[in-house]
């Protein structure tokens, strides 16, 4: 009976730390990997684990109380059972990646737990320690959610291997490229739109390489070097992200870009770099790389890119201001945009574009400056800056339900919740945002989702926040500005905002729905 009761235990043990784990992984995944990210994250939410630690500690008292083992085990087989609903992992926007390093630090992670149970096995069978066989068990269930920083000290020294032996290789087949023209793009926001644009007019001309999507990482800037790099590309364009400072240092290091190109600098990722200063540091670590025959691009409209100051020579483009390439007679409608940009040696053509919004005008005259940097003339540009398509959830126009929605869901910041509600101003109808606000702003957090409620009073008709604790400030600036409170709407989830947007009534006016940023699961 107690051989059949343990087995059963240590069958029911093993499906309910296998669901623990795989929730915990999700969620180390979402942190980066980072053990202060994801310990800060456990943290401030607590409340997820009290479920695990409760019943954890209540087995753990029924396995340590003196009376038959045949009942504490029932019993714990029991609360074993009912855990297994508790632990099932959430279901997430963006599910766990199973990823080489992922599936190495669950082989680390199984192999923990099944040392575990065979010392368990050892303590039961033959010398009847079944008390302390128990606990063994019931002790790594309570500890469960902390087993990936385990296997991740464990795993560190073979990921830092494997890495650099990426690395290596990656800088081997780039020195392999003799012919090879490497861009460095970097920037708090706009290095995405900026990349893309840039990809699509280098094509008149060159074969172009570019990192996907947001690939800007070391470990994403390797991968797209060894599996997509080819001895035919003449161009790469290589985004560069930051979260702390010298990341962007430790990514040149790896690519050595000849040319670089700055698109903005602002209050993003304030959590980990504390100041603005650190912020403008960071960035211009590009400019530091670059070698003397290179070139540098800065948006001379950024006051934070002008105040940190340059000390080579450099290339601006502006929007209406002064710079080397100055986009002007800027004509925005819903439909799209007209601009005329003027070079430094007087050439200038006019350029029109599907795309919306000043700020595009902005970043597409960056790609512009570059591309005519590098042999291509500004007439020649005129077709592809007529092919440019808008880069996915960065203000993409889509319909559904009756609705134009205006997706600008990827990482919102200061900056790009003015260009996204200028943009939203531009249609006729019945406007709605919906919104969770911005995050990793630091001590600003409050502040500046305060001014972004403050900014959608003067645009939107109805405004519906995702999220109680990050509503609070939005829900305030809104207020302050004299927006009427019942055309205010705080839902728990995205889905439950826009089931009652689309449930509402506007009259006869379509609405326009802006979707402005969409916080990962961690948050």
């Amino acid at each position: 009976m107690t051989f059949s009761l343990y087995l059963l235990c240590v069958i029911t043990f093993g499906v309910v730390e296998m669901l623990c784990i795989l929730d915990s992984m999700h969620y180390f995944q979402l942190n980066s990997y980072r053990f202060d990210t994801h310990f800060k994250w456990m943290r401030q939410n607590s409340f997820r684990a009290l479920p695990h630690n409760m019943l954890a500690v209540l087995m753990l008292v029924v396995a340590l109380i003196p009376f038959n083992i045949n009942l504490k085990l029932f019993f714990c087989f029991l609360l074993l059972c009912i855990a297994i609903p508790f632990e099932w992992p959430h279901k997430g926007k963006k599910p766990l990646v199973y990823t080489p390093r992922v599936k190495r630090m669950f082989v680390t992670i199984g192999l923990l737990c099944a040392a575990a149970i065979i010392v368990s096995a050892a303590l039961t069978f033959p010398s009847h320690r079944e008390t302390i066989a128990l606990c063994v068990l019931l002790g790594l269930y309570l500890i469960g959610k902390y087993l990936v920083f385990l296997a991740n000290l464990i795993n560190k020294p073979i990921e830092l291997a494997i890495n650099a032996y990426y690395t290596r290789d990656a800088k081997r087949l780039l020195a392999a490229c003799d012919d090879l023209t490497i861009i460095g793009i970097t920037g708090s926001y706009g290095k995405t739109s900026v990349k893309f644009f840039l990809n699509t007019l280098l094509r008149a001309k060159f074969n172009v390489l570019m990192t996907p999507e947001s690939y800007n990482t070391p470990m994403g800037v390797v991968k797209t070097i060894r599996t997509s790099l080819r001895a035919t590309h003449e161009v790469f364009i290589c985004e560069m992200g930051a979260k702390w400072v010298g990341d962007i240092k430790e990514l040149c290091d790896i690519v050595h870009p000849k040319h670089g190109i700055i698109t903005s600098i602002g209050p993003q990722h304030l959590e980990s770099f504390k100041t603005l200063d650190a912020v403008k540091n960071t960035k211009f670590e590009l400019a530091d790389a670059l070698p003397a025959d290179g070139m540098l691009f800065l948006n001379g409209d950024d006051e934070n890119i002008r105040d940190h100051g340059c000390n080579r020579p450099c290339i601006r483009y502006s929007l209406g201001g002064e710079g080397d390439y100055v986009a002007t007679d800027v004509s925005v409608s819903d439909r799209g945009t007209t601009f005329t940009v003027t070079a430094p040696n007087g050439e200038s053509e006019r350029f029109s574009t599907r795309l919306l919004g000043r700020h595009n005008v902005l970043n597409i005259t960056g790609a512009i400056a570059v591309s005519h940097q590098l042999g291509i003339p500004l007439r020649e540009l005129k077709g592809q800056v007529r092919k440019l398509e808008g880069v996915p959830h960065r203000l993409e126009l889509s319909e559904k339900n009756g609705c134009t929605i205006i997706d600008d869901a990827y990482n919102s910041n200061p900056s790009g919740t003015k260009a996204a509600l200028e943009t939203l101003a531009l249609f006729d109808g019945y406007k709605i945002l919906v919104t969770p606000g911005m995050v990793e702003l630091g001590e600003k957090q409050e502040e500046l989702n305060r001014e972004f409620g403050k900014n959608a009073a003067a645009v939107c008709d109805f405004a519906a926040l995702v999220g109680h604790k990050h509503a609070k400030p939005i829900r305030a600036g809104l207020l302050d500005a004299g927006f009427d409170e019942s055309k205010i709407f705080v839902a728990d989830s995205i889905g439950e905002a826009l089931t009652r947007v689309y449930a509402l009534s506007s009259g006869e006016r379509k609405k326009v729905i802006l979707l402005e940023n969409d916080l990962p699961d961690n948050y």
